[in-house]
């Protein structure tokens, strides 16, 4: 396979809290991928050492092979498949499906920012694995502010109140809303993931981000609804 930057990035691993990259015997990277692991200073290394010699486990124990209902919390540590870490990169996955479904059918005028929300969704999901800060960006040339303060005051803004979308808004509307729900859904997995019992936020830069997603998301219906 030749690996370009994009699937370099997606491809990242933690091993001893430091990203490192594993590359295959017959694999090659491009130079652009190369540049940004000699750039970042992340280390290259085989594909065989990939796999550990024993999996950790959060209880303390360890294993020699990795059971069909545990997967890779990271690096080698490994936590049963309902853990709520996992729960929040499945409805991740969710989000980044509905987007690209979304893509399909959806006008010029939201193609770009719809590529940009992916982009970052699945920005989110690297900085989740490789425990990693969320950058605080613009999204689709909004602050998270802006982002806020203009889906809760749409006819302000866009002079499109708010409203309930129905069959006759059309496809690209419905499928912009399941892409809201799916965001909204990752939201709640990540409050339970990334809370500790007192309820106080353990990533609070990882919350506010996927809070921001459905705001967002919300406000590419008002503008599609007032065909802005």
């Amino acid at each position: 396979m030749l690996y370009t930057e994009q699937n370099v990035r997606e491809n990242l691993r933690n091993r001893d809290g430091k990203r490192v990259f594993f590359l295959g015997k017959n694999d090659q990277l491009t130079s652009a991928a190369r540049d940004f692991l000699t750039r970042e200073k992340i280390p290259i290394l085989p594909a065989e050492q990939a796999r550990p010699e024993q999996y950790k486990l959060l209880g303390g124990g360890f294993v020699t092979e990795k059971p069909e209902h545990m997967t890779h919390l990271n690096g080698d540590v490994l936590v049963c498949k309902n853990h709520p870490r996992i729960a929040f990169r499945g409805a991740i996955d969710t989000l980044e499906a509905h987007l690209i479904l979304c893509q399909l059918t959806a006008p010029a005028s939201l193609q770009k920012d719809l590529e940009e929300i992916l982009s970052f969704v699945r920005l989110l999901l690297r900085c989740e694995v490789l425990n990693e800060p969320i950058p605080d960006k613009k999204l689709c040339g909004l602050t998270s502010d802006e982002q806020r303060s203009r889906s809760h005051r749409p006819q302000e803004f866009y002079g499109q109140p708010h409203f309930m979308p129905s069959a006759s808004d059309g496809a690209v509307m419905a499928q912009l809303n399941l892409c809201r729900c799916a965001a909204r859904d990752a939201e709640l997995k990540a409050v339970t993931a990334f809370t500790d019992r007192d309820g106080c936020a353990t990533r609070q830069d990882l919350l506010r981000a996927v809070n921001r997603l459905s705001s967002l998301l919300y406000i590419l219906m008002i503008r599609l609804k007032a065909k802005l």
